[in-house]
Order: C-alpha cells, then sequence, then structure tokens
C-alpha cells in the first residue's frame, strides 16, 4: 500500500452520505455507510449520467437522484429490474484515513 494516496478521513464523509474525488479522468464518489463502511464507485449513473454523489444512501446501496436507479456499493450492479453497472474502485482505511491506488483513480472516466 505504499503507493496509495490518501484521499480523506473517514470523518470528513457524514454517515449515509458522500464526497468527490477529483481526478484527471473524473469523479469518484466516496461513499460512507450507517456501519462506516467506505465505498468508491463512479460519480455518474450508468442509466442518464446523473451525480451518485448526491443520492440516497441505504444499506450498502445509492439511489441516483435523477431517476431512482438503485446501484450496490460494492459491485457497481444495478439492483431490480434495473440493468446496468458503474465502476467501482477498491479503497482501504486505516487508522481513519482513506486510500486508493493512483492507478485506479486514472480508470476513472476511461
Amino acid at each position: 500500500m505504499s503507493n496509495w494516496i490518501e484521499i480523506g478521513r473517514v470523518s470528513d464523509i457524514p454517515r449515509r452520505g458522500a464526497r468527490c474525488v477529483n481526478t484527471p479522468t473524473g469523479k469518484i464518489a466516496i461513499f460512507r455507510t450507517a456501519e462506516d463502511r467506505i465505498y468508491a464507485i463512479e460519480n455518474r449513473c450508468a442509466h442518464k449520467g446523473g451525480p451518485l454523489s448526491e443520492g440516497i444512501v441505504h444499506g450498502a446501496s445509492v439511489t441516483c437522484p435523477l431517476h431512482n436507479w438503485v446501484f450496490d456499493l460494492e459491485s457497481g450492479q444495478a439492483l431490480g429490474a434495473d440493468e446496468g453497472q458503474v465502476k467501482t474502485f477498491p479503497v482501504d482505511v486505516v487508522d481513519g484515513r482513506i486510500f486508493m491506488a493512483p492507478d485506479f483513480m486514472m480508470e476513472a472516466a476511461e
């Protein structure tokens, strides 16, 4: 993990909320669940491109604020009758600090 970059602290993100990380290729949404689990996904709904970071977090899912599509935060897969997927990115939490690998940050909008 020596080449991973610190992108913030868990305490920077409200429970059941999100913050965005700007990368050279796009935004990545970093989510914190009510159970303090941290997930990173692209901040663009697979349906109409809505900002997922502005969606409602419930359990380990987020609902897009535009058309109510629901995505699993772990797999990025659309849930229910909807079909589609958003990219997910690995994160690690050490002593309350959130880390991502630089190479994954560069994949955000490919």
